[in-house]
């Protein structure tokens, strides 16, 4: 599998966590808006070296989530913002432009130097 985007969180906002209940994980490069800080998993940005696509693999801390739908401005926004919001509930259609949607139940446990890895095979 080949990677193309690659990073670790470096903070955790108070309400982050809170977002994982509603299957949702919200992720934004640091120096976001203070406003958005508290809901996102916040991390150093890396290069998305290719577009997201359908079938490529999100995991965090190693645990592996299918992608099964990608906003069309998804790619762009993580490129650009380091933000995106995953939504784990398999959907075959992204419910808003930047979200992207797995298959899974969301990662617990993440923390401070958790990774999130991007994969294509």
């Amino acid at each position: 599998m080949t990677i193309i985007y690659q990073t670790t969180f470096t903070k955790i906002g108070n309400f982050a966590q809170e977002s994982l209940t509603d299957d949702m994980l919200i992720t934004f490069k640091q120096g976001a808006p203070a406003d958005l800080q508290d809901y996102c998993f916040i991390h150093n940005p890396s290069e998305l070296s290719s577009p997201l696509e359908v079938g490529d693999i999100a995991e965090f801390d190693g645990v592996a989530y299918p992608i099964t739908a990608v906003g069309s401005v998804a790619s762009e926004n993580l490129s650009a913002l380091g933000h995106i919001t995953f939504r784990f509930d398999g959907a075959n259609d992204a419910e808003f432009p930047g979200s992207v949607h797995v298959i899974g139940t969301p990662p617990q446990g993440l923390t401070e130097n958790s990774t999130l890895i991007i994969k294509r095979d």
